[in-house]
């Protein structure tokens, strides 16, 4: 493929990405995205075969939780590599609003695509999991219920993302992507008892 032809399909699914983020998977045709993209609008089908299989490209050219096999040596150990998980979703989604959107939006309204969403990000949570397990058996962390650390764990890494109509009560309109990240994790280490957390 020519650096021509990259271009053009990255354009189309930084469009689509976009597009599927301010007016969903069904509100957004293909003659949009090709619009948005500047593209000729048989160019989807020629790259990619159909909206479908953009949506499926967006994930697997932008979600960072592809690359958690090639990051095994840093989140074998339970703390280290439960903290960098959390650190890398709470980071995705405060600067790749787009498709941290779109994700929530297939996931609460449980749309066909909700298979594609958690094909991708259920490995990150799975690993998460067994970083809890394995912690726990260590010592490491304390906790009485595996399935309700995970919930408490996935709750407070995600709950900016939540708060909807409750953003009026923050002191901040736009939170800030450090600040949030340690703060999380600080709050998340220290309900687990993990060590250096403060008692």
């Amino acid at each position: 493929m020519t650096q021509t032809e990259t271009d053009m399909k990255m354009r189309i699914l930084y469009a689509a990405k976009k597009l599927f983020s301010r007016q969903g998977f069904q509100g957004t045709s293909v003659r949009q995205i090709c619009e948005e993209a500047g593209a000729n609008v048989a160019l989807v089908s020629y790259y990619f075969g159909g909206k479908e299989k953009v949506f499926h490209a967006i994930f697997e050219h932008f979600f960072p939780g592809r690359h958690l096999s090639e990051q095994e040596d840093h989140i074998a150990h339970p703390v280290q590599g439960l903290s960098l998980i959390i650190r890398e979703i709470i980071r995705f989604s405060l600067t790749d609003r787009e498709l941290s959107t779109i994700i929530q939006q297939e996931m609460v309204l449980n749309t066909p695509r909700a298979e594609v969403v958690n094909s991708f990000t259920s490995p990150v949570w799975s690993k998460a999991r067994m970083l809890l397990e394995q912690g726990r058996k260590e010592g490491l962390f304390h906790y009485e219920s595996l399935d309700q650390a995970l919930l408490f764990v996935m709750g407070a890494t995600l709950a900016h993302k939540q708060i909807g109509c409750g953003r009026t009560l923050l002191s901040l309109h736009d939170l800030l992507v450090d600040e949030t990240v340690e703060h999380t994790l600080h709050f998340i280490l220290k309900a687990l008892g993990a060590p250096g957390s403060p008692a």
